[in-house]
């Protein structure tokens, strides 16, 4: 059976992008898939699972943008 999941993935992928601290707890590095993975369960299980799932985006974003070295001031200043 296949299951639902949110994913987020960096490509190129970044030296330590793999390795760094995601959330909620539940999120991992597939690495079959080459991504991060947040099982839809574990969200809809969540106390809030608004935070759940936007703490697993912000992280898996910080990890790209962090171990990418992006330039994060330029990236997400407000125009």
């Amino acid at each position: 059976m296949v299951e639902p999941i949110f994913y987020t993935y960096a490509y190129p992928e970044p030296p330590g992008f793999r390795d760094y601290p995601v959330q909620p707890k539940e999120a991992f590095y597939s690495l079959d898939m080459g991504e991060f993975i947040l099982p839809y369960e574990a969200v809809r299980q969540a106390d809030d699972p608004d935070a759940a799932l936007l703490a697993f985006f912000q992280t898996t974003y910080e990890a790209a943008a962090n171990s990418g070295n992006w330039d994060r001031s330029a990236l997400e200043s407000i125009l």
